[in-house]
């Protein structure tokens, strides 16, 4: 690196560049277009952090394809995620690192996605608080976000914030990176969409609906309250008349900035309990894998129970955590003892505990019974002696749990069998 020559056109050190990469690295994440991954990369960092920093603070880097890949939704279809290769994503980072801070000082406070020093349990809690004080609410559903954000409008608003033609530079090239899909086919785009996977795209998204969405709702009504995570929005309102009147003005707005509001998956919700007993349909919704519904609620002061309204794992999420164990196949895992399972598991579980658990931990007694299961199945197939005594699994399994409470790190939680 005593190689790099700092005098370039643009204002782009060698450390940004070292920085952006430290930050990719920790990421992590898989091979863009050229195959290559972080352990190849590595072998010739310094060849490649030169290519690109050459190429960068000339104004002569050009973005490869992003690759696309597709991800599972729980509805069945699939999210198309476009991943760029470890360069781009250093380039990305870079920028994103240059001025996110500017643009963190004009963001609402009622945004939450991807933002420094904020975070999904910040933004459920908002809502819980809400809840209380908002007899209603609107579940909005922008439908195919990233894939439909309108470039002029965004470079407007990016005009607004960066002066920097070499980054409004960058920026618009990123913007048209073609896709190269599952099937071979190279796409360019259209005017619109940012790849839902790049570095920089939650940044520019955030700057999109800042002004597409925060700022436009807090001029045009200042009784609602809302929290945003990315492009997932929930919108308090006092009443059922205002919720309607509300959810109009925001689909007009959404047509004129050139997106649109799914018909099916955006709805307005009644925030029922023991206080507010009217009939609605709509008494549920869905926000970061967790679920608001009335819910038996204990009482703080010892009274006993009421209906409350709060949030608990979603059924969705739980379905997606049973998948998961359906594809560890923890049964079939060949560790001598299971010792080594809970090596292999505790850090999966303990995501799980420290997102899914926050609110009612309790609601993960379903998920981590069907853990257990699967180790009474491993134990079965792994020891002769229970393979034709259900029963006498089960009681190893009592025995293990008893003397070692803090193998599994559910176990530690109270989920025993």
């Amino acid at each position: 690196m005593t190689l790099w020559d700092e005098t370039k056109v643009i204002p782009i050190s060698r450390s940004m560049i070292w920085e952006a990469y430290k930050k990719v690295r920790a990421n992590k994440g898989s091979a863009g277009v050229d195959s290559l991954s972080m352990e190849e990369y590595d072998v010739k960092r310094s060849k490649h952090l030169y290519k690109l920093w050459n190429r960068m603070a000339s104004g002569s880097y050009f973005p490869p394809a992003v690759k696309e890949v597709e991800i599972p939704k729980k509805d069945g279809k699939v999210r198309k995620l476009g991943i760029p290769t470890i360069s781009d994503r250093v380039a990305q980072q870079a920028i994103k690192m240059y001025i996110e801070p500017r643009l963190e000082e004009i963001f609402s406070r009622n945004s939450y996605g991807y933002r420094p020093k904020r975070n999904a349990h910040q933004a459920l809690e908002k809502v819980r608080v809400n809840t209380r004080k908002y007899d209603w609410i609107i579940d909005l559903d922008i439908k195919g976000f990233f894939d439909n954000i309108s470039h002029e409008k965004l470079m407007l608003a990016v005009e607004k914030h960066v002066p920097e033609n070499w980054i409004k530079l960058y920026i618009k090239r990123w913007l048209v990176a073609p896709v190269l899909t599952k099937s071979g086919n190279l796409i360019t785009k259209q005017g619109k969409g940012t790849p839902q996977g790049g570095v920089i795209s939650p940044l520019l998204a955030n700057l999109f609906l800042h002004y597409g969405f925060d700022k436009w709702i807090e001029k045009t009504d200042k009784t609602v309250n809302y929290t945003r995570y990315a492009d997932d929005v929930i919108v308090h309102c006092k009443s059922k008349q205002h919720a309607e009147q509300i959810l109009m003005q925001i689909t007009q707005r959404m047509n004129n900035i050139d997106l649109e509001l799914h018909p099916k998956k955006t709805k307005i919700v009644y925030c029922k309990d023991y206080r507010r007993r009217e009939n609605y349909p709509e008494v549920k919704f869905d926000f970061l894998g967790y679920s608001f519904q009335p819910r038996t609620t204990k009482s703080t002061r010892g009274s006993g129970l009421f209906l409350g309204f709060d949030c608990a794992i979603s059924i969705s999420s739980s379905k997606v955590i049973a998948d998961k164990l359906g594809e560890l196949q923890v049964e079939k895992m060949t560790f001598k003892s299971i010792v080594g399972i809970a090596q292999r598991l505790n850090p999966i579980i303990r995501g799980w505990i420290h997102y899914y658990g926050r609110y009612r931990i309790s609601s993960l007694h379903r998920v981590f019974r069907l853990l257990n299961r699967r180790l009474v199945r491993w134990a079965r197939k792994r020891y002769k002696r229970y393979k034709t005594s259900l029963k006498r699994a089960y009681k190893w399994l009592q025995r293990v749990q008893s003397q070692y409470p803090y193998l599994f790190y559910h176990w530690q939680h109270g989920f025993l069998y």
